[in-house]
Protein backbone atom coordinates (compact mmCIF):
# COMPACT_ATOMS: atom_id res chain seq x y z
CA UNK A 1 0.00 0.00 0.00
CA UNK A 2 1.00 3.57 -1.02
CA UNK A 3 1.05 6.60 1.22
CA UNK A 4 -1.78 8.03 -0.68
CA UNK A 5 -3.84 5.34 -0.57
CA UNK A 6 -3.56 5.40 3.35
CA UNK A 7 -4.21 8.56 3.53
CA UNK A 8 -7.88 8.00 1.95
CA UNK A 9 -8.85 5.66 4.56
CA UNK A 10 -11.17 6.34 6.97
CA UNK A 11 -9.44 5.59 11.09
CA UNK A 12 -11.47 2.82 11.02
CA UNK A 13 -10.35 1.38 8.06
CA UNK A 14 -6.47 2.15 9.30
CA UNK A 15 -6.65 -0.41 12.17
CA UNK A 16 -8.37 -2.90 10.40
CA UNK A 17 -5.82 -2.37 7.70
CA UNK A 18 -3.34 -2.35 11.15
CA UNK A 19 -4.34 -5.65 12.08
CA UNK A 20 -4.58 -7.23 8.87
CA UNK A 21 -0.86 -6.39 8.22
CA UNK A 22 0.05 -7.64 11.39
CA UNK A 23 -1.96 -11.01 11.25
CA UNK A 24 0.15 -10.80 7.88
CA UNK A 25 3.41 -9.79 9.52
CA UNK A 26 3.00 -13.33 11.64
CA UNK A 27 2.15 -15.37 9.27
CA UNK A 28 5.29 -14.79 6.69
CA UNK A 29 7.12 -14.98 10.11
CA UNK A 30 6.23 -18.47 10.64
CA UNK A 31 6.57 -19.56 6.91
CA UNK A 32 10.14 -17.95 6.96
CA UNK A 33 10.67 -20.68 10.10
CA UNK A 34 9.43 -23.26 7.99
CA UNK A 35 11.53 -22.33 5.12
CA UNK A 36 8.05 -22.24 2.82
CA UNK A 37 8.26 -18.71 1.79
CA UNK A 38 8.58 -18.20 -2.11
CA UNK A 39 9.22 -14.16 -1.64
CA UNK A 40 12.08 -13.69 1.21
CA UNK A 41 11.54 -9.77 0.65
CA UNK A 42 7.66 -9.87 1.30
CA UNK A 43 7.83 -9.74 5.20
CA UNK A 44 10.34 -6.31 4.28
CA UNK A 45 7.37 -4.97 2.54
CA UNK A 46 4.48 -5.64 5.07
CA UNK A 47 7.02 -4.33 7.87
CA UNK A 48 7.00 -1.04 5.80
CA UNK A 49 3.18 -1.26 5.29
CA UNK A 50 2.44 -1.38 9.35
CA UNK A 51 4.93 1.29 9.68
CA UNK A 52 3.39 4.24 7.04
CA UNK A 53 -0.32 3.14 8.96
CA UNK A 54 1.42 3.89 12.05
CA UNK A 55 2.65 7.00 11.22
CA UNK A 56 -0.39 7.85 9.61
CA UNK A 57 -2.49 7.51 12.77
CA UNK A 58 0.22 9.33 14.36
CA UNK A 59 -0.24 12.31 12.28
CA UNK A 60 -3.84 12.25 12.83
CA UNK A 61 -3.36 11.87 16.53
CA UNK A 62 -1.23 15.03 16.43
CA UNK A 63 -3.38 16.69 14.19
CA UNK A 64 -6.58 16.56 16.73
CA UNK A 65 -4.65 17.32 19.05
CA UNK A 66 -3.00 20.45 18.07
Amino acid sequence: MRVHEIRELSNDQLYEELVKAGRELMNLRFGAATNQLTNTNEPGSVKKTIARLRTVIRERRIQEAG
